[in-house]
């Protein structure tokens, strides 16, 4: 009895060690994968450059951080312990989901048009570019962590 008593004690000083060494073991990493993608996003958004005001808000934050204040969500979500946020926007480029998704013609009462305008993805294909590669650096940074921690 008294050795799985033992047992239990080192397997929960382990799953502490884990608690303890992932976070810090994984943040670097996300961080890393967060600035891949917002690097691919400000190049693929080169297509539809004007002023590159667009280009210049794509951010990435990182786990504990808030979004700007400006973002897609306006400054009210922090992140999680295991996640990374990409937004695009500030004061002045509230437009990122016009150019991700394009635009229809429009009538105004008036008669004039507000015209079309053709979708330049860059958010969601610089996503699907990285996301492999991401999940896995992530997969390995976690078996590390993991394998250091029953180490201990």
């Amino acid at each position: 009895m008294a050795k799985m008593v033992e047992g239990v004690e080192a397997l929960t000083r382990k799953l502490e060690a884990l608690r303890d060494k992932v976070p810090e073991a994984i943040r670097p990493v996300l961080v890393k994968s967060g600035e891949e993608v917002a690097a691919d996003a400000r190049t693929l958004a080169e297509a539809s450059r004007r002023s590159g005001s667009l280009i210049e808000s794509i951010h990435v934050t990182g786990p504990g951080e808030t979004t700007p204040a400006h973002s897609t969500d306006g400054g009210q979500r922090t992140a999680r312990p295991f996640e990374v946020l990409i937004t695009a926007g500030n004061t002045k480029a509230r437009h990122a989901h016009l150019v991700e998704g394009g635009t229809v013609e429009r009538q105004h009462k008036d008669g004039t048009s507000t015209g079309a305008m053709p979708a330049r993805p860059f958010f969601n294909p610089a996503w699907r570019l990285n996301r492999r590669k991401a999940q896995q650096r992530i997969n390995r940074a976690l078996r590390k962590a993991f394998r250091e921690a029953a180490n201990d």
